[in-house]
């Protein structure tokens, strides 16, 4: 008998908050079948090892978050139009997945280089690349400055953005879409009043 998808998910979502809080290396496969309430030699009978978790983890974080995003891209949208659109599905992403956030931005770099993990590199080149073309788009058509740096700009955005990982609590006072709306709103006109 196999195990049920939900145990399945319901496992993988304890090991997704213990490397989240421990780190990868720093994680065992005892600890994480502590945090599930299991022996140790029982999670091997959902999982071969703690780098089939942390694969698991990713790939599903970074295949629904590139089905939003490729969505958003193919939707012929406006720069400004797609810059509040991909802001708005990182939080949605951060609000489903913080745990393989906060690991990617912990882990991504270490990882990567290793065979297994190199869609992570890959993933990284092909979200930069998305958001320097929409930036550069929005410079052509004047409705971004022209003096931004685009590059800094992008690392802004982003930092900005994916930091929320480390604070946001799925469920907590404000919606994924509210937090995008008010970080839209400084990002895109300041917070300085205009006199």
């Amino acid at each position: 008998m196999s195990p049920s998808p939900e145990r399945h998910s319901e496992l993988l979502a304890t090991a997704a908050e213990v490397f989240a809080a421990q780190g990868y290396n720093a994680t065992t496969v005892r600890k994480i079948a502590d945090a599930a309430g299991m022996l140790a030699g029982s999670l091997y009978y959902h999982f071969d090892s703690k780098e089939s978790m942390v694969d698991e983890i990713l790939s599903t974080f970074l295949d629904e978050l590139w089905a939003g995003y490729d969505a958003v891209l193919a939707a012929g949208l406006g720069p400004l139009e797609t810059i509040e659109a991909l802001v708005t599905e990182s939080f949605r992403e951060i609000d489903r997945h913080r745990a393989a956030v906060d690991i990617y931005q912990k882990e991504s770099k270490h990882l990567s280089s290793q065979p297994r993990f190199h869609y992570l590199a890959d993933s990284q080149v092909k979200f930069e690349k998305a958001w320097l073309a929409t930036l550069e788009r929005g410079v052509a058509a004047e409705i971004f400055r022209a003096d931004l740096d685009i590059r800094l700009t992008y690392r802004f955005v982003r930092d900005t953005v994916w930091v929320a990982a480390s604070w946001y609590r799925p469920g907590g006072q404000h919606s994924p879409e509210e937090i995008a709306r008010q970080y839209l709103s400084m990002v895109l006109e300041g917070i300085a009043l205009r006199g």
